[in-house]
Parts: C-alpha cells; sequence; structure tokens
C-alpha cells in the first residue's frame, strides 16, 4: 500500500512539473516605416488579416510609441532599453562608443540560457559583434539546440520609404487585389492629389505584404508546435517614410502600431485589461526591460525604461521623444507626450524640417510631389509648412486635434500645460544627461577613447545645467547682448548654443559682427565652421570661405560631418571651394554605396553634404539611390 501511495505521489508532483510554464520564446517582428494603419486599428482601408487575426487573440496597443522618428535610434533604444540620447546614438548612423561592460538585450538573454537571433537590420549606432548568438539573413529559431528557448528577431524592410516612395511592380507581385488611390484619405497636411493618392495606395500595398510575411511566421511556429510557447510582438520602428512622418518629431512620427499576443499558459504577464485594446502608454524604452520581465532575468541599473507587463509592470504617464542628426541634416528638438498633449521644444527652430538636402529631393515620390505642387504656388499653409523655420514651442491637444494642426502654444488657456510639460522635459533632460545637447563632432572629441555615456555622467567634464540654460535661449531673446557671457564661456557647447542663439535670431546681429570673428578661431571645429555659416549668410561676410576650406581638412569624420553641412548651408556661395571638395575630399569618401560613397555612415553623410553643395553651384552629378 505504502508502495501505490509513493508512486501516486510520484505521479502528482511530475504532473505539476509539467504543468508549470516553460520559460517563455519571445518572438519580435518589426517593419520599417508604417504608422497604425492595420485592421486591428480601426483602419477600413488595410488589409491585414494576419495581423488582424493575431489582434483578435490578444492585444493592440493604442498608445505605443517609438522614442525616435527614424530608425537607428529607434532601434538603438529598443535592444538597449536606454534612450539613445543618453548613450549619445541618437544621430542618425553614427559610430558611437559605448561602455564596455554594457550588455544589449540579446546578450542578457544569453546569460539565461536563450538562443538569440536577429534576421537580420541591427541599425544600433554601435558595434554588435558577437552579441547575437547569430545575426544574419539565415538567422532563425530553427537553429537552436533541442528544447531551448528563443529569442528572435525578424525585420521586414518592405514598407521602407524608399519603397513607399518608389513604384516597383516586384514589390507586390505577391498580392492578387491591390488598393484603390480613388478610395484614399489624403490628411490635410498633404495636397489631394492623384499622385499622393497613388503614393497611399502603395503604401498600403506594402503594408498588405508585410502582412503576408507576419503570416508566413506564425505558420512556421505553429508548425513547430511553438506558437502556444511564445509570446509575439509586432511591432513598427516609426511612422511612415513619408514627409511629416519619418523624421518629423509629431504624433506621426513616433506613434506605431503594436500588437502583442500572450498564450493563455503565460496569463500572468498579461495587461490587466481583457484582450482586445489597451490604452496603456509604451515606449520602445521599455520592450527591452519587459522581455526581461517575461524571463525573469535582471534588468540591468542602467536600463531607463520600465517593464509594461508582469508583476513588475509600470503604467507610463509620459513619453519621451528625440529628433537629432538624420542623414545629413543636422537639428535638434524633443518631446514629451503626457497622454494627451504633445510638447515640442524647437532647440533649432531656424531649421526647417525639409532643409536642402539631397534626402529630400532626389528620387522620393512624396517629396517631388509636394515640391511640384509648392513650385506651383498652390500649398496651403499647412502644406508649406515642412519648407519653413519652426516655431520655438508647439503644443498639441492630439484628443481634438489627432492630426496635429493646431498649435496651441499662445493660447492662454493651455499655458499652464504649456509650461508644466515644459519643466518636466527639461528635468528628463537633465536627469537623462541628454548628449543632444553637445554638437555630435564636439562630443566625440571629448568622449576620446571613452564612452559617450561614461564623458556625459561626469559633471566635472560636462556642466549640463549651465548648457541647457544657454540653448533655452535659442528663440527667445530679444536682445543679443544677453549672450556676450555665454559666448566667453570655457565650455564649447555653451558657446555652441550662443551661436544657434544668434542664427535663430530674426533681428539685425551685425552688432554682433566683432564677436563673431573672434569665434572663427575657436577652439571648437564645430563652432568654427557654424560662426563662418552665420557670418556669410547673414552678413555677407565671404572671407569666411578660407576658414570653410581648413576646416574641410578635419579629420575626424563627426567633426568633418559638421563642416560639410555648413558648407552645403551657405548654397551657391561655396563656389569657390568647388575644386577643393572635388580633388581633395572626394577621394577619402568615394566608393560604391548608391554608387558614390564608401560607407553607410559618416562618410555617406558627408558626401551627400558635399554632393548637394557641388548641386548649389552647378555642377552635374549622378547618384543612383
Amino acid at each position: 500500500m505504502r508502495s501505490i501511495l509513493i508512486i501516486f505521489s510520484a505521479i502528482a508532483v511530475f504532473s505539476c512539473i509539467q504543468q508549470k510554464p516553460r520559460t517563455p520564446n519571445i518572438l519580435w517582428i518589426s517593419c520599417e516605416d508604417i504608422s497604425p494603419a492595420w485592421g486591428c486599428y480601426g483602419d477600413e482601408l488595410a488589409t491585414t488579416p494576419n495581423i488582424d487575426q493575431l489582434a483578435g487573440q490578444g492585444y493592440v496597443y493604442t498608445q505605443a510609441f517609438s522614442n525616435a522618428p527614424i530608425c537607428a535610434p529607434a532601434r538603438s533604444t529598443l535592444i538597449t532599453g536606454m534612450y539613445a540620447t543618453s548613450l549619445g546614438t541618437q544621430n542618425l548612423r553614427s559610430e558611437i562608443p559605448v561602455p564596455s561592460d554594457l550588455k544589449i538585450l540579446p546578450e542578457l538573454l544569453k546569460d539565461q540560457g536563450y538562443y538569440t537571433t536577429n534576421n537580420a537590420k541591427t541599425d544600433y549606432n554601435f558595434n554588435h559583434d558577437g552579441r547575437w548568438d547569430d545575426s544574419s539573413n539565415n538567422a532563425h529559431w530553427r537553429n537552436r539546440a533541442e528544447g531551448q528557448s528563443f529569442f528572435s528577431v525578424f525585420n521586414f524592410g518592405i514598407t521602407h520609404e524608399g519603397h513607399t516612395n518608389s513604384d516597383l511592380p516586384e514589390d507586390t507581385k505577391t498580392l492578387q487585389i491591390k488598393h484603390n488611390p480613388v478610395k484614399m484619405k489624403v490628411p490635410k497636411y498633404f495636397p489631394d492629389t492623384e499622385e499622393f493618392k497613388s503614393i497611399m495606395a502603395h503604401q498600403y500595398d506594402l503594408i498588405t505584404v508585410f502582412d503576408q510575411e507576419v503570416g508566413k511566421l506564425l505558420n512556421q511556429l505553429k508548425d513547430d508546435g511553438l506558437y502556444d510557447n511564445t509570446i509575439v510582438f509586432v511591432f513598427s520602428d516609426h511612422g511612415y517614410g513619408l514627409p511629416r512622418y519619418k523624421r518629423w518629431l509629431y504624433n506621426t512620427g513616433l506613434q506605431v502600431p503594436f500588437v502583442l499576443h500572450i498564450p493563455d499558459q503565460y496569463n500572468t504577464f498579461a495587461p490587466k485589461e481583457q484582450k482586445g485594446s489597451t490604452d496603456q502608454m509604451v515606449g520602445f524604452v521599455d520592450f527591452a526591460p519587459t522581455v526581461l520581465e517575461l524571463t525573469g532575468a535582471q534588468i540591468p541599473y542602467r536600463m531607463e525604461g520600465t517593464s509594461f507587463l508582469g508583476k513588475k509592470s509600470v503604467s507610463k504617464g509620459l513619453i519621451f521623444g528625440y529628433r537629432d542628426r538624420a542623414d545629413d541634416v543636422y537639428d535638434m528638438s524633443r518631446s514629451i507626450y503626457d497622454g494627451r498633449y504633445l510638447y515640442i521644444r524647437n532647440y533649432m527652430p531656424q531649421k526647417a524640417y525639409i532643409q536642402n538636402a539631397i534626402i529630400f529631393n532626389k528620387g522620393k515620390r512624396s517629396f517631388e510631389e509636394l515640391f511640384r505642387v509648392k513650385a506651383l504656388g498652390e500649398l496651403t499653409d499647412e502644406q508649406m509648412k515642412p519648407f519653413l523655420p519652426k516655431s520655438v514651442e508647439e503644443l498639441y491637444d492630439l484628443q481634438q486635434d489627432p492630426e496635429e494642426l493646431n498649435n496651441l502654444i499662445g493660447d492662454r488657456k493651455c499655458e499652464e500645460i504649456a509650461n508644466n510639460l515644459h519643466r518636466k522635459l527639461k528635468n528628463h533632460l537633465i536627469k537623462s544627461h541628454d548628449t543632444g545637447l553637445l554638437n555630435e563632432g564636439d562630443m566625440m572629441v571629448r568622449a576620446g577613447q571613452g564612452s559617450v555615456y561614461a564623458m556625459i555622467q561626469d559633471t566635472t567634464v560636462v556642466d549640463y545645467p549651465r548648457i541647457l540654460e544657454a540653448a533655452e535661449l535659442v528663440g527667445n531673446i530679444t536682445d543679443l547682448n544677453v549672450l556676450d557671457d555665454y559666448f566667453n564661456d570655457n565650455d564649447a557647447a555653451v558657446r555652441f548654443w550662443a551661436l544657434q542663439a544668434v542664427d535663430a535670431f530674426e533681428g539685425d546681429i551685425s552688432s554682433k559682427k566683432e564677436l563673431l570673428l573672434q569665434m572663427l578661431n575657436d577652439p571648437s571645429v564645430p563652432n568654427r565652421v557654424i560662426t563662418a555659416e552665420i557670418l556669410i549668410n547673414k552678413l555677407n561676410y565671404l572671407e569666411a570661405l578660407s576658414v570653410l576650406q581648413e576646416a574641410l581638412k578635419e579629420k575626424n569624420e563627426p567633426g568633418l560631418l559638421q563642416v560639410a553641412i555648413s558648407v552645403r548651408n551657405i548654397g551657391a556661395k561655396a563656389q569657390p571651394l568647388v575644386r577643393f571638395i572635388q580633388d581633395e575630399l572626394y577621394p577619402n569618401i568615394s566608393g560604391d554605396i548608391w554608387g558614390r560613397y564608401k560607407n553607410w555612415s559618416y562618410s555617406m553623410f558627408i558626401g551627400m553634404a558635399l554632393d548637394q553643395t557641388l548641386i548649389n553651384c552647378g555642377v552635374d552629378i549622378e547618384i543612383q539611390n
């Protein structure tokens, strides 16, 4: 009898062990450059049956956000659980040294015994070598050891702006039925033309192609008997690859579609709401700590995000966004969103979103159509905004104004809301040591052989409150004399922002000519060339061309990029520099990328800025993008 009891006890224990959920597999399915245009979001134009079916079994996040409106800083944030601005990885395709002991998400999961794969885009702005078990076009969970838990990422580029802004038949060859342009709804910030309707229809077609790829992966999970053991995330890296979306720090650029599937055995991790739509606010900075929570791993102290699933889930009240250098277009804006109001502080308001740059005027249907209608003089005031200087501050009520057409700054009823969000934003910049307040070239020089993160944390090297104080002057002064103390500051970043304040000043700056002439000898290369740019553009002081030519010899690529941008920004006045650019610079940056550039990083963007300079000066060039 006793032996029988022992047997039954053993069976009971074994049964309990069998019923205990295994460590979940995690699958991320990401795509590029799309907004929440899936059927599960109520979009009647969308054809996304696979995603919609997954959503019907899971959760649709109506308040999910990238922290950056362009891929590299967005992906850097995703994979580290840190704001790209804390690491210095916020500028598009840079090569940033990070702390040597920084482990990113796949490394932390490998320590937990997970098999980690990435197929195949990284674009983190730092070296990813050795951080995955497999990061390649062949990476797949099927290559793991038998029974091993996995974290697998699949990235799909079919919806990228390059595909959206072209019309290649092979991109949509798998579709039997395509979207009808006549039925497309064109937002008010686009001209309501046949071309824009055609572009939008093509965008929806590409989203359907992505949906097909989602279906294939989900079927593979089911074929492998893994669907009920795998938590699935499906999301985009930021908004559409169109004007007013990608690169724009509006909700159109930051809000992303995000569907989450959690198998029943992992319901303890699920959101508190029943399956369906949830308005819980989540940002990309939260994805990595959430995955660690799901897998039982320790969340490192450096991670700035918080888990939105599981027992330690936190309801987020604020989403922070950042816009910095994208391609060869320098800019710096920051945003904060509280679930209703979006506040934006443009720290370089003098710079339009659409600048004189190749990325906007070569081979993109949407921008070409904007330029065409603009040339006819038929753009509305709203549609002209991307070509004009920005407001210093912007505030939008997304409940009442989802298209972000009505800037509430100046509305006395909203003054307290704006001031409160501005204060919280500044506190966040200081707490996170936002590296965007340093010019990229200067930031890299300061970091030297160490990490940007360690440098910006060192208060003996960076007087952050003083730098932010200087930056807050941009667009907010009526008397240039208030800048004198900032121009005499020992910190190059403080002087940098004093220069930006002069550049953004809408009145006569001739009273500061002598001071600017002194700044042509500033120890900081970026400060010298920005000074030259201001003198040439605003005071027609062409003698400053010699400063730009000398700076074009700069060996530090991030610094040279700022030089190239400043040279591009002076338009046809760069004519005396053309021969030097062609003879001295192109041998160092030329290569096979787009038929012109050596690599996808600094050389490419330096080349793009210099190519636009040559175009400005009447030189014919051919770019194969």
